[in-house]
Order: C-alpha cells, then sequence, then structure tokens
C-alpha cells in the first residue's frame, strides 16, 4: 500500500494535468465553457424544487416544510450520482486507457485515481450550489453537517474498492461491464432515493438495507433533511465492506497488473 501511496505522489503532475486536460477538452468548443459546471447542477435543483415542490406539492411524511420532498431528492441523487460516475467510469478505466498504458511508463494507479479525483470537483461543484440552495431556503442543517464529511470518506472508499474490482475484473471478462450498467439501474432503485425508506413493506426493509449504497444515502437524508447525526453504528458494515472491497481491489490490481498489457 505504501509503494502504490508513494507512486501517486511522485506522479502527481500527471495526475493533475489528466484532471486539468479533462476538464479543458469537455468544455473546449462551448460558449459558455466553465459556466456549464454550475448551470447544469444549478438547473436540476431547481427543476426538481419547481417540479416536486411547487407544482406536484410532494410532501414527505415526516416533515410539512415547501422544500423537504427536493432536499430528500437532491441529497439522494447528489451522493448517487458521485458513486455511479466512478464506477462507470472505473470499469472501463484500463480498456479506455489501453493505448496510454502500452505506449507510456507509469504507475497504473494513477488512472482510476484521475477518475476518483474528476469526479468528486464535479460533486464539490454541485454540493456547494446544494448548500447555496439549502441557505437561501433556510434549511441549512447546522453544526451536524461536520458528519458529512465522514460519510464521503466512507462513500470515497467503498466506491474506489468496487470500482478497482470491476475495473480489473473487466479487463478479462468484458461482460463485466455491461452486467455493472444494468446493476446500478437496478441498484437505484434498490436505494431510497425518490422514494422514502418508511414507505416499503416490512419484508423489503431489510433487502434493501443490505445495499450499503442505501445506508449511505439515508446517512446523508439524515443530515441535510432532519438535520440530525445519521445513526453510526448501522453504518459500520459499511465500513467493513468498504475495506474488503479495497484489500480484493488492490490484490487483484498488484496481481494481474502485469497480465492486463497482455489482454488490452
Amino acid at each position: 500500500m505504501s509503494s502504490l501511496l508513494l507512486a501517486i505522489y511522485n506522479y502527481r503532475g500527471f495526475i493533475l494535468g489528466s484532471i486539468k486536460r479533462d476538464f479543458q477538452s469537455r468544455y473546449q468548443r462551448s460558449m459558455l465553457g466553465a459556466a456549464w459546471l454550475v448551470l447544469q447542477p444549478l438547473v436540476m435543483i431547481l427543476v426538481y424544487t419547481l417540479i416536486f415542490s411547487q407544482v406536484m406539492k410532494a410532501r414527505l411524511p415526516e416533515s410539512s416544510g415547501t422544500y423537504m420532498y427536493s432536499i430528500y431528492l437532491c441529497s439522494g441523487i447528489i451522493t448517487w450520482g458521485l458513486f455511479s460516475e466512478i464506477l462507470s467510469k472505473t470499469k472501463n478505466v484500463f480498456i479506455d486507457n489501453a493505448n496510454l498504458i502500452k505506449k507510456l511508463r507509469f504507475p497504473k494507479i494513477c488512472l482510476p485515481i484521475i477518475i476518483v479525483l474528476t469526479a468528486l470537483i464535479n460533486f464539490l461543484i454541485i454540493f456547494a450550489i446544494f448548500i447555496f440552495f439549502l441557505t437561501v431556503t433556510g434549511n441549512f442543517p447546522g453544526i451536524v453537517i461536520i458528519n458529512f464529511l465522514l460519510i464521503l470518506i466512507l462513500q470515497i472508499i467503498l466506491t474506489i474498492g468496487v470500482g478497482m474490482i470491476l475495473g480489473v475484473l473487466n479487463v478479462f471478462f468484458r461482460d463485466v461491464g455491461q452486467l455493472v450498467d444494468v446493476t446500478l439501474q437496478v441498484l437505484f432503485w434498490a436505494t431510497p432515493i425518490v422514494y422514502t425508506i418508511s414507505i416499503i413493506p416490512s419484508w423489503a426493509k431489510f433487502w434493501i438495507m443490505l445495499n450499503p449504497v442505501a445506508r449511505l444515502i439515508s446517512a446523508y437524508q439524515t443530515i441535510f433533511v432532519y438535520h440530525q447525526s445519521p445513526d453510526w453504528w448501522s453504518l459500520f458494515p459499511v465500513l467493513i465492506v468498504s475495506i474488503i472491497c479495497c484489500i480484493i481491489g488492490m490484490h487483484l490490481f498488484r496481481k494481474h497488473s502485469a497480465d492486463m498489457v497482455d489482454e488490452l
């Protein structure tokens, strides 16, 4: 692990340069340029607020606030988006960069790190707009927002672990990439983002909470909707799963790093 961290540090210039080029290429021919980084999430939040709070008059069973369902929905979709973006890209990270891997000598661990950091920057921009929305509407959660950082770290650890496993396996078994796309769609609806866990039958709650992402999303919603600290004991299984996934992911990466070059 220390050697991987050292490799990441030594190639920090390569990582940061790749992130910069990614953002530049994304908005290079756009008239508004990087302004889309702000406009896209801003429009998303405004649309959800207008449709669900004003047009459909959607309300949470546990809260009568005008914007509570919009906040509930946004807090779930924004954090799900981070998870989904990282997994969607890491599953193909070595395949998409096959030419780069074959032509240049550099630590391949840099590639998933670039994806994670790029997705994290996108997320933080959206999150900043979300916090602005909470503040303007008088729904800022206060001091309990400190818990958000710990949950975010836990989510990133889980996503990196799962992403590394999928990225390595997809090199040797290309059906993995297709399976991930389908699984993410199922997993979205198996996570209380659009609906609340309270409306789920008792027998189904057990199966839904086996999903570690559901526990993470519920923790975010507890902070931003109910302004309370999450149940940390409920997140302990997520921590265990995250650590196990990281160990397996790093083991697969180390064991098959050389073999991947021949398969690409």
